[in-house]
This record gives structure tokens, sequence and C-alpha cells, in this order.
């Protein structure tokens, strides 16, 4: 029997109207393929919607994981791997030739930038052509990643058409951006609002189905353009925002101004000001990342992007500014950084996560090793310094003990987790330069704090 024919009257079916059946009646299998940050909560969320679900990674230790349950992702808790490795409706799997079961194939991959900034997008056309080896007719296939605007039509679809089958009939193509924020409390994926766009209306009509069973909110766009677009958007609107605060911090310190104070003030106004704070430099695998897909998607144009280059300019120098005020520190203490013994408190990329993506902390340790400091770092998120692609950082987290904090000749706090002791180090280290303004916060104080 044909995939055109239905077994009980033998008329002709489109495959769209097989797989639109399929996802309405929650027969369909998912398969994710990226089981990360994207992938794990995106399963969790399908698979309470009622379909089975396919998890797929070419880590082969995160297969074992899931299918035991262990937990790799702590800040997604340990119930949300507890569920995927006991249900029956969930299988992990590092067998690529299993996605050809899949009816809807959901890429969340990474989307780094290479050495020169450009956008590097191997594993999406890795994936896709992973894809491309299973694709049948009746199957659905969505980008998650962040991408810039003709990604999905324009290198995602020639792919899969080589195969000889035709986007819109036989198979279909969307793209629905991943709006995952690591560490909120209280929001899930399935609370979190979902842009979904295809390449065309039927794609986006199937892909629609499917979301719309697996999250509270699902809101069409009128192409797959749209939706990448959108999420670009989003990530330059912050990447600005933070860029300005961040300059503005920089001014207002050569003016003895305290930027969080101005901040604090200026957010008492109830319209027409939203607040943005300053750091040590942007991380996660967006808000660094995005505004640059965007400029070099505008050169091949012909265009430059000179607010978003400039933004992503300012934000890219701020480990700098941050080694900069750790030697001014040490200088008040007539200490050079060679030789200094430097604690880290934090190396994730925001407070109360495991996320490594773009720490700003790998770069400013780099800078500072670079410089002879002794450096170590405490995270109780991060235990291992762990492999990153442009870092080659062999270090592990330290005890924070009173011990730790007085041997050290400064403390440099890099990201503020709350399950840090601030009143031990406020009152056990002799100096601390401070990125997040978490010593405002500790009442007693006996240690010099510098702001940066």
């Amino acid at each position: 029997m044909s995939l055109s024919e239905t077994p009980d009257t033998g008329t002709t079916t489109t495959p769209a109207d097989i797989l639109r059946q399929r996802l309405a009646d929650r027969t369909a299998t998912i398969g994710i393929v990226g089981m990360g940050y994207v992938g794990m909560p995106l399963a969790h969320a399908v698979l309470e919607a009622g379909f089975t679900v396919l998890g797929f990674d070419v880590d082969d230790r995160k297969i074992l994981n899931l299918e035991s349950g262990t937990v790799y992702l702590p800040h997604l808790g340990e119930q949300m791997h507890t569920d995927l490795a006991e249900s029956d409706r969930f299988a992990a799997t590092s067998d690529p030739a299993r996605l050809e079961s899949a009816d809807v194939i959901v890429l969340c991959v990474p989307t780094p930038l290479g050495n020169h900034r450009e956008p590097d997008l191997d594993f999406v056309l890795e994936s896709t052509r992973m894809a491309a080896k299973v694709l049948r007719p009746g199957q659905l296939v969505v980008l998650e990643s962040t991408t810039y605007p003709g990604t999905t039509r324009d290198e995602m679809q020639p792919i899969l058409e080589e195969t000889g089958l035709v986007c819109g009939r036989d198979f279909f193509l969307a793209y629905s951006p991943e709006r995952e924020d690591p560490g909120r409390k209280g929001v899930t994926t399935k609370a979190i609002p979902k842009l979904i766009g295809g390449v065309d209306d039927v794609s986006t009509d199937l892909a629609m189905l499917l979301y719309g069973a697996a999250v509270e909110d699902a809101h069409r766009v009128s192409s797959a353009e749209i939706a990448e677009s959108a999420k670009i958007l989003e990530n330059v609107y912050r990447a600005v925002n933070i860029a300005m605060v961040n300059e503005l911090k920089i001014i207002l310190d050569k003016m003895d101004i305290d930027v969080w104070e101005v901040i604090e003030a200026a957010a008492t106004k109830p319209f027409g000001f939203q607040a943005f704070y300053p750091g040590p430099g942007l991380g996660g695998h967006c808000i660094p990342i995005d505004p640059f897909y965007l400029a070099w998607k505008a050169r091949e144009l012909g265009h430059t992007t000179r607010f978003i280059e400039l933004a992503g300019e300012i934000n890219s120098q701020m480990p700098e500014y941050v080694v900069a005020k750790v030697a001014e520190a040490l200088n008040t203490r007539c200490r050079p950084i060679r030789d200094s013994k430097i604690l880290i408190l934090g190396i994730a990329y925001k407070p109360d996560v495991e996320d490594m993506r773009e720490s700003p902390a790998a770069t400013i340790i780099e800078l500072l090793m670079d410089q002879g400091a002794d450096v170590s770092y405490h995270d109780p998120h991060c235990p291992n310094f762990p492999e990153m692609r442009q870092h080659d950082i062999d270090l592990n987290s330290v005890s924070l003990d009173e011990s730790t904090l007085s041997s050290c000749d400064c403390v440099l706090i890099v990201t503020d987790h709350s399950n840090m002791d601030y009143g031990l180090v406020g009152r056990c280290a002799d100096l601390i330069v401070d990125t997040r303004n978490a010593m405002d916060r500790v009442e007693d104080v006996s240690a010099t704090v510098i702001k940066a």
C-alpha cells in the first residue's frame, strides 16, 4: 500500500493530510535532534502533549544519561530527566537512521561563530543532510536554531530537495526559534510563546498543529523569514541596550558615579524605560552571537549595520575592561597582576545555571593568565571547567572558605550565583572587584570593593 492511500477506503490522500491527522490525534512521532539546553525541554513539552518522542544526539554519553535518567543539565531539574527516562513514549538514540520513523524532525543544534565572527552553520547543514538521508513523503522538518533570515529556505530547502522530494507537496519545512532562558524560575517551555513560520502555508499549518499542542501560545507568522528575523530582533534589542549601559558604566565610573544606582533611579519611571544592566561581557548562545549573524548577512547584501556592530564591539571589549579594573585595584595594593592570586567567583554565563556557552569568564581568565596571574575559581554549578571550542583552560572549582579568600590578592565576581556566601566574601577577602553589584546586597563588608 502506498503512502497516498488509506487502508480502509483506498481513496487518495496527500502526505500533508496524513501528517495533519497524525498530529491532530497525536499519534505522530517527533524526532528531536540535539538533546541539550533547547532539545531536552522541548522533548519534555512534546512528550507531555501526548506525542511519542525520539531524542537524537551524537554524544553517546547524553544517550546513556537519557536512558538512565541521570541528570546532566541540572538547571532543568531532576524531574525532567526522570520523566523522559521513565516514559514508554520516549527513546534516545545516536543512530541517525532511526529518524526515518519520525513524522517530524526538529533540529535544535548550535549555531556558533567562526574564528572571524562569521556565522558557522556547519551543525545546521550537517543535521539537514542527516535528515535528508532519511527523508520520506509526509515528514515535517523544523529548525529551532538561531540564525540569519533566509537560512531555512535558502540553505536547508535545497539540501532536502536534492532527494527528489518537493517541499510543500512531499515534505514540509518550517522555522520556530527557541526561546529558552536557562535558570529562569517558574517558566517552562510550554509557557513561553512560540513563533512558527513555514516556507509555505501548508508547512506553517502542520508546524502550528505540533506546537499548538505542545505550548500554550503558538503564534503564526507569514513566513520562515519573519520568524527568523523576529528572533534576531529580540536578541539584537538586548545586545544594543546592554552595550549602551556598558558604555555608560565606563563613562560614569570616570565621573565617580555609580551606574547601578543610576539605573535603579531611572527605573522608577513607569513608562518609556526598561532597565538593562552592565556586566563583564555577554554570554549565552543568543545575545553574543545573533547580532553578528545579522551583520554578516547585511554585508552579503552590500549594507553595513554600524549601530549593531558597534554594540557588538562594545560588549566584546568588556572582558578587557574588567581585567584593567583588576589591574587598577591591585595597584592600590602596590601589586602587579603578575604572580597575584586572583579568585574568580562564578564562571557560568548567568546566575544559577551550569551553562558556560560564550561565558565572558573564559576570556577574562585567559587574559589574566596571559599577564601572569595565578588564577583559581569557585562556582558551585561548574565543578570542572568544561571543554570549550575557543578556550583551553584546565581548572577545577576550589572551595569558598575563609582560608581560600584570605589567601587571595583579589576576588573577582564575574557571575553572581544566589547560593554564594557573599557575607563570607565581604568579611574574609581583602580586595574585591565586583562586575555584578553583588556586594551591594551585603551589609557588613570589611573588604575594599571596586565596581567594574
